[in-house]
C-alpha cells in the first residue's frame, strides 16, 4: 500500500473548478519533443541527402538513444513531484525503504509502590523521565511517529474499559512535547495495587493488527517480586507480543529493595461493641524490610481527633505485629478510626481506616423451654447484670414458640436450652439463621430429648449440632483425683479462664451432663472441636463451624442445676466472652480495597433512588442524578440508586482511587437525611518493595526477546536507519538520473571536431 505524507501536493491547479493532477507534468517533455519536430523545415540540398542515407543506416540506434533520453527527462519531472509528496509504503517491505510509522506504546505502572522514594526523587519520578526521553526521541523524527500512553490505573475502568492518556497521539517537534511534559507533570502515582497483565493484554484490544506500523512497546515498571515471581501469564503475553514483531524494553525503575513499614489491619475484633461499653481495636504493622525496626509509633485517630498513640516495641524483618488499644464510643451511631505512621519510603501504606457502626444494644434472644425458664434468667443475668455495670447485651426471653413465628435476623446471637423438642419450622429456621452467619449456643437439661437431638439437629453431621449424645450421666465423684471437674483448652470463650493462675475454674463442681457414645471422636479436618472437657475426659463443650456462623454446645445445664458453675464468677466472664464470640461481625466491617466498587442496597419503601457521596477529596454532590442512571456517575458526578429484579435499590460507586472514608447521604421517604460510611484502604501486600533485577528477571523470561534498561541510564534513540523514507531513494534516482540523462544527451547530439591551429612559422612574414 502506498500512501503519501502531502496528497495535496499531488494536484497542481484546478481548471474549470477540475483538479489537474500534478503528474500530468510528465508529458511535458513529450510536448516539448514534439514541438521541437514541428519546427524542422524540409529543404532540398544535395549534401543533405547524402546524410539522410548514412542516418537511415543508423535509425534505430538514434530513435533508441532519443527515446530513453526522453524517457529520463519523465523519469526526472517524476521523481521531483513524488519527493514534494512524501511517499510512504505501508505493508510488510515498506521496513526496507523506510516506509513505515513507528508508534511508541508505554506502558507506565502507577501502582503505588512506585511511589518509592529515595533522596530526591521516586520510583515513579524515574518512570516519568523515561517517558519524556521517548518522547523526545520520537520528536526527532516527528513526521514519522505516533504515540501512545496507558497507565496501569486506566486499563479497564469500570464500565468505561481502557482510556489511554494519549492514543495514537502525532508527534511532531512542538506542539507534542509541550503537550506530554505537561501531562506528566500533573501525574501522579495512584493509591491502587496494579500488575501489568491488564495493561499488557490492552494493546491488543485498543490497537488492533499492527501489519501497518512498527511498534515499540515500553514497559516501565518497578518489577516487584510479587507480580514478577511466577510470571506464567506475564511471559505468554511478552512472547505473543514478540511474534507480532513488536520491539519490546523493559525499563526498571527500582532502585533495588529498600525496607518499608505498612500498616496491613485495623479494626475491631469479634465482639460486642455498643455505646458507652469499651471494646478493643487491633492495629497491625508489617515489616517488610530485613532488619528489625524498633519503638514503631501509631498514632491514633478518633472521628477526626487525635488521640493517646500506641508503641510497639520491636517488628523482626519481615513479620508483622498486632497491638491493641482500647475504644470507647458514648453515643451510638458509625464512627472513623484512623491509624497512621510516620513518614517512610511509601507513604501511601502508613495510614489505614475503620468505620465502626456502634449500636446502642446488642439484641440476644435466649430460648428456654423449661416453665420458669431457670436456665435462660441466668443467663439473662450473666449478660446484664444490671445497675452501673453496662455489658451492651441485651438479652430477650422466650419459648421455642418464637422460632416460628419471629425473623432471627435481628438477633446477633441465640441461646436454646432444656428444650424436648423443636417444631421442623423452628429447625430449619435455626439453621438458616446459623448459615447465614449466625451464632447459637445450646444448653442441655432434664427436659433435653437426646433422641431429637440426634435425629434432628445432629443428622450423622449434616445438622447444625456438633455430635450425637447418649444420656444424661452423673459424673462419680472420685476422692483421689484432685484434678477440677471443668478443663478448659485455649479458646476465646475461656481466653480469661484460662491458665495456672485462674482461682475459680477449680471451685466448678459438674454433677450431670449428657455422655456422647465412647465411640465419638471429632472427624479429622472437619470444624468440630473439643474446647472443654470434664476430668473423665468427656466432652463437655463442643463448638463447629455451620456455614457462615458457629455452634458452641454445653452437655450440661446453665442453671445451677447439674452444676455450680451459674454460681461461680467465672461463669459471667464465660457466657459474655461466648456471646461476643458468637455474636454476628457487625456490618460494613468487611475489608475494601482502593479501587474496588463501594456498592450496597436500600429498601426502596424507605430511601430515595438519590445518593449523594461525600469522597476523601471531595465534596457533597450538590444535587441528585436524573432518573434512569444505572449506578455509576452521571452529570456532576451524581449517582442514582438502581432498582434489582429481586426488590431493592442497588447503590454502586466505581471509582474509588483514593484510600479514606466515603460517606453516602442517603435521602428518606419521611424526609430524613441518613449517612452511612465505608473504609477503603489499599492492598497492603503493594507496600512489599522486594523487587528483581536484570539477570534475576532473566531467568524468569526465558524465550522472551526484549531489551532490558534501568530509568536512570535510559538513553533510547529512535535511529534513522530504521526511519528512511521513499523521498530519500527518489533522491538518489534523482541524482542518478540527471547525470545519466546529461550523458545520453551529449551521446545523442552532434559535436563537430576543432580544426587544429596551425602554428605560426618562426620568423614568419610580418
Amino acid at each position: 500500500m502506498l500512501d503519501f505524507g502531502f496528497p495535496n501536493l499531488l494536484r497542481l491547479f484546478s481548471f474549470w473548478g477540475i483538479a489537474v493532477p500534478a503528474l500530468l507534468l510528465v508529458g511535458v517533455p513529450i510536448l516539448i519533443h514534439l514541438i521541437n519536430m514541428m519546427r524542422h523545415r524540409r529543404i532540398e540540398w544535395a549534401a543533405m541527402e547524402f546524410l539522410l542515407v548514412s542516418q537511415r543506416k543508423n535509425r534505430t540506434w538514434i530513435i533508441l538513444k532519443q527515446l530513453l533520453l526522453l524517457l529520463m527527462r519523465m523519469g526526472i519531472v517524476t521523481a521531483v513531484i513524488l519527493m514534494i509528496a512524501q511517499p510512504e509504503l505501508r505493508n510488510r517491505f515498506g521496513r526496507w525503504f523506510g516506509g513505515v510509522k513507528t508508534h511508541h506504546i508505554v506502558l507506565l505502572d502507577d501502582s503505588f509502590s512506585m511511589a518509592d522514594r529515595w533522596a530526591d526523587t521516586s520510583a515513579f519520578d524515574q518512570g516519568k523521565k523515561v517517558v519524556e526521553r521517548i518522547g523526545a526521541a520520537a520528536a526527532r523524527e516527528a513526521e514519522l511517529n505516533s504515540f501512545t500512553l496507558i497507565r496501569f490505573s486506566r486499563v479497564a475502568r469500570a464500565e468505561r474499559g481502557t482510556e489511554p492518556d494519549l492514543f495514537k497521539e502525532a508527534v511532531d517537534k512542538t506542539r507534542f512535547p509541550e503537550k506530554l511534559d505537561k501531562l506528566l507533570g500533573e501525574m501522579p502515582a495512584s493509591e491502587m495495587a496494579l500488575g501489568p497483565l491488564p495493561a499488557l493484554e490492552a494493546i491488543g484490544q485498543l490497537l488492533g493488527d499492527p501489519a501497518d506500523e512498527r511498534r515499540i512497546v515500553y514497559l516501565i515498571s518497578d518489577f516487584r517480586t510479587r507480580q514478577w515471581d511466577e510470571p506464567t501469564d506475564l511471559r505468554r503475553r511478552l512472547a505473543e507480543l514478540g511474534q507480532a514483531e513488536a520491539e519490546l524494553h523493559l525499563v526498571n525503575c527500582s532502585s533495588g529493595e529498600r525496607p518499608n513499614l505498612a500498616i496491613t489491619r485495623l479494626a475491631a475484633p469479634e465482639g460486642i461493641r455498643a455505646a458507652g461499653v469499651p471494646f478493643f481495636m487491633e492495629a497491625t504493622v508489617h515489616n517488610y524490610g530485613t532488619t528489625p525496626v524498633r519503638d514503631v509509633t501509631v498514632l491514633l485517630e478518633e472521628d477526626g481527633h487525635a488521640r493517646a498513640p500506641v508503641t510497639i516495641a520491636e517488628i523482626p524483618p519481615g513479620q508483622a505485629v498486632t497491638e491493641r488499644f482500647m475504644a470507647h464510643f458514648p453515643n451510638q451511631g458509625e464512627h472513623h478510626l484512623a491509624a497512621r505512621l510516620n513518614s517512610d519510603s511509601v507513604a501511601t501504606d502508613n495510614a489505614r481506616f475503620d468505620v465502626v457502626r456502634v449500636p446502642l444494644d446488642v439484641p440476644v434472644l435466649l430460648i428456654d423451654g423449661g416453665i420458669d425458664s431457670w436456665d435462660a434468667r441466668f443467663l439473662n443475668i450473666a449478660m446484664a447484670p444490671g445497675g452501673s455495670v453496662r455489658t451492651g447485651l441485651r438479652p430477650q426471653i422466650e419459648t421455642p414458640r418464637f422460632l416460628t413465628a419471629n425473623p432471627l435476623e435481628p438477633f446477633a446471637a441465640v441461646g436454646l436450652m432444656n428444650f424436648d423438642r423443636l417444631d421442623a419450622s423452628a429447625v430449619e429456621a435455626i439453621e438458616a439463621y446459623v448459615a447465614a452467619g449466625g451464632g447459637v449456643a445450646f444448653f442441655l437439661g432434664e427436659q433435653t430429648d437426646g433422641r431429637f437431638i440426634n435425629e434432628e439437629l445432629y443428622r450423622d453431621g449434616e445438622g447444625l449440632f456438633p455430635l450425637p449424645v447418649t444420656a444424661p450421666t452423673v459424673l462419680l465423684l472420685d476422692r483421689l483425683e484432685k484434678a477440677p471437674d471443668l478443663q478448659v483448652e485455649p479458646h476465646p470463650i475461656f481466653r480469661v479462664l484460662s491458665g495456672k493462675r485462674n482461682s475459680f475454674l477449680p471451685m466448678v463442681v459438674i454433677e450431670k451432663y449428657f455422655s456422647v457414645p465412647e465411640t465419638w471422636a471429632p472427624v479429622p479436618d472437619s470444624t468440630v472441636k473439643v474446647i472443654a472437657r470434664l476430668r473423665n475426659g468427656a466432652p463437655l463443650a463442643v463448638e463447629r463451624r455451620f456455614g457462615e456462623g458457629r455452634v458452641v454446645a454445653f452437655l450440661t445445664t446453665a442453671a445451677p442445676v447439674w452444676n455450680n458453675w451459674a454460681r461461680n464468677p467465672s461463669f459471667v466472664v464465660a457466657m459474655q466472652d461466648l456471646h461476643a464470640y458468637l455474636a454476628q461481625r457487625p456490618e460494613g466491617s468487611e475489608t475494601r480495597l482502593v479501587g474496588s466498587r463501594l456498592k450496597f442496597q436500600l429498601d426502596p419503601e424507605q430511601y430515595q433512588p438519590q445518593v449523594r457521596f461525600l469522597t476523601p477529596s471531595q465534596g457533597l454532590s450538590p444535587a441528585p442524578a436524573p432518573p434512569g442512571a444505572s449506578g455509576g456517575p452521571t452529570n456532576g458526578g451524581l449517582y442514582e440508586a438502581r432498582l434489582t429484579p429481586e426488590g431493592p435499590l442497588e447503590v454502586s460507586l466505581s471509582e474509588t482511587p483514593l484510600s479514606g472514608i466515603y460517606e453516602a447521604q442517603l435521602s428518606r421517604l419521611d424526609g430524613a437525611t441518613e449517612h452511612r460510611a465505608f473504609a477503603l484502604n489499599v492492598d497492603p501486600e503493594e507496600g512489599n518493595l522486594d523487587a528483581l533485577d536484570g539477570p534475576q528477571l532473566a531467568a524468569r523470561l526465558k524465550g522472551v526477546d526484549y531489551t532490558y534498561e534501568q530509568a536512570a541510564s535510559f538513553q533510547y534513540d529512535v535511529g534513522e536507519a530504521e526511519h528512511g523514507n521513499l523521498w530519500r531513494y527518489l533522491l538518489y534516482a534523482l541524482v542518478v538520473l540527471m547525470i545519466l540523462e546529461q550523458l545520453l544527451a551529449w551521446s545523442a547530439s552532434y559535436h563537430p571536431r576543432t580544426a587544429a591551429v596551425p602554428a605560426v612559422a618562426k620568423g614568419g612574414a610580418r
